[in-house]
């Protein structure tokens, strides 16, 4: 297993402040559950839809219509808290928050604000310069979301597109153990990742499957400790939340700014105001948006038309059984079963479609080789040609027929690179490209010694100085490649510029 020796977390402390100031953060992650259905209704959760055409009556407030629960969206959230080895509650229930907004048509939110079906969990976050931070969850909640209002299609009216309401939320809350942005960022990473392999969620920030609100404060030097020794949030310093960050670098910079502007306020002698603001990327700043509520303003109530959820805790084992192997556990494998180093591992289980991918190529072959040619080669031309191993033009078996022909000394590490190409731009097979275009590699010593001979009878000044400087004799083998195409067997030219130099 990998060594998860977590540290206390260093403070982003901010520079350019007459004081020193320490960053606090806590993350509200708001994930679409994947599942085909609305939580409360049969509508359909597809995106991209024709506005307003995946809608239920009940999801458009329709007077008499009742909620029915999602079973599999239940399920998911119980899959999610598991896989963030988090208190499975076999008591929920579900509650009215009211406010009024034109994209939520019943006049209520339906959410889980006493009893969520989720209680404490942790995710563990591995930071860039190596450290290893334990982020700890308050709880995990479902809900329905909203939908969503249209302002840029007519200069005089709005639109409302009911189709995104009720469609089923997990609001993952943190504790406020977050202290700078690029942890912020790395959460929600990890966050996103895990629920990718559990298939709880696509992370799609882009169409909005996965967004978050920050809540961000600053404090002084030593009030994190007291916060910690007392539980007392009042050592935090007040909070402002920033609104539906669906960008890991725009929520970094988001977070940046408003802790220079809390500390702007307080050392100018101000008083921060717990506030909703919202961040304008084109101007890098964050902007007020509505005083923060509080839980009575939205004057939850039980719902009245849903019953409790009662678990059973047979069914949570279940689930819990047929769970796959998490990222961590993967990256673990990966580096014991194959010989990888940190940083291999962790890009090749970023992504579980590019961690099934390298496990097809490293199957039966050198694992630290496959790792190679996977990151460097196939990850370097998909980068370039913006594609997903998705739609991958090379298959594993394919790249693995590549990797095969070097190890049987039928082809070069150049030759290779060359064959890849074909593979990658022309597709079939490798052994079959390799015999029909003649790029195997020439073994036989007597025509390599001949291009040896001619090279050194072409360059004596060269063949001087390389019997002064033996390390020059590596010219010889570059020329005698060159003069093959790459098809000579550059340990057999090596073998053989060495005894004809007397080196």
């Amino acid at each position: 297993m990998l060594d998860q020796t977590f540290e206390t977390p260093k403070p982003k402390v901010i520079a350019g402040a007459k004081h020193d100031w320490e960053l606090v953060i806590g993350l509200e992650v708001h994930a679409q559950v994947t599942s085909k259905a609305k939580l409360f209704s049969g509508a359909s959760t597809q995106f991209g839809a024709e506005p307003n055409s995946n809608v239920a009556f009940v999801d458009a407030g329709m007077p008499g219509m009742l909620p029915v629960i999602n079973e599999e969206c239940v399920a998911q959230a119980v899959r999610t808290g598991l896989g963030l080895k988090a208190q499975i509650n076999t008591f929920s229930a579900f509650d009215r928050k009211n406010y009024f907004y034109p994209d939520l048509p019943q006049g209520y939110q339906i959410s889980q604000l006493y009893h969520p079906i989720v209680g404490e969990g942790e995710v563990f976050v591995e930071l860039g310069d190596g450290t290893a931070r334990l982020v700890r969850i308050e709880r995990i909640h479902l809900e329905q979301d909203a939908g969503k209002s249209v302002h840029d299609m007519d200069p005089n009216n709005s639109f409302v597109d009911l189709n995104r309401t009720g469609v089923a939320l997990m609001e993952i809350v943190s504790r406020p153990d977050i202290r700078g942005p690029e942890e912020a960022a790395a959460y929600v990473t990890k966050l996103r990742q895990i629920m990718q392999y559990l298939g709880t969620c696509d992370g799609n920030m882009q169409n909005g499957s996965l967004r978050a609100d920050v809540n961000v404060s600053v404090c002084r030097p030593g009030d994190y400790e007291k916060y910690q020794a007392t539980q007392d949030f009042s050592h935090l310093g007040t909070r402002c939340e920033i609104k539906n960050m669906n960008s890991m670098r725009f929520m970094q910079a988001a977070i940046d700014f408003e802790a220079r502007r809390q500390i702007a306020i307080l050392e100018d002698g101000g008083e921060v105001t717990q506030e909703t603001r919202l961040y304008d990327a084109d101007k890098n700043e964050t902007r007020s948006m509505r005083s923060k509520e509080e839980a009575h303003d939205y004057r939850y109530f039980p719902c009245p038309d849903l019953l409790p959820l009662e678990i059973e805790q047979e069914w949570i084992n279940d689930l819990a059984a047929q769970l796959p192997e998490l990222p961590d556990a993967k990256k673990s494998r990966f580096i014991n079963e194959f010989g990888l180093s940190n940083y291999d591992a962790n890009v090749l289980t970023a992504e579980t479609q590019n961690a099934s991918y390298f496990e097809k190529v490293a199957q039966g072959r050198d694992g630290k080789v496959a790792a190679n040619w996977v990151i460097n080669e196939l990850f370097g031309r998909m980068k370039k040609d913006d594609v997903t191993i998705a739609n991958c033009p090379v298959t594993p078996d394919q790249l693995g027929g590549v990797i095969d022909l070097i190890a049987s000394g039928e082809i070069s590490g150049k030759i290779a690179k060359d064959l890849f190409e074909i593979v990658y731009t022309e597709g079939g097979n490798p052994a079959e490209i390799v015999e029909s275009r003649g790029m195997k590699q020439v073994t036989d010593t007597g025509a390599i010694e001949a291009a040896v001979d001619q090279i050194i009878a072409d360059n004596p000044a060269q063949v001087e100085k390389a019997k002064q400087n033996p390390k020059l004799a590596g010219w010889f083998v570059g020329q005698v490649i060159k003069a093959t195409d790459g098809k000579a067997n550059p340990q057999v030219v090596n073998q053989i510029v060495a005894a004809k130099l007397a080196l």
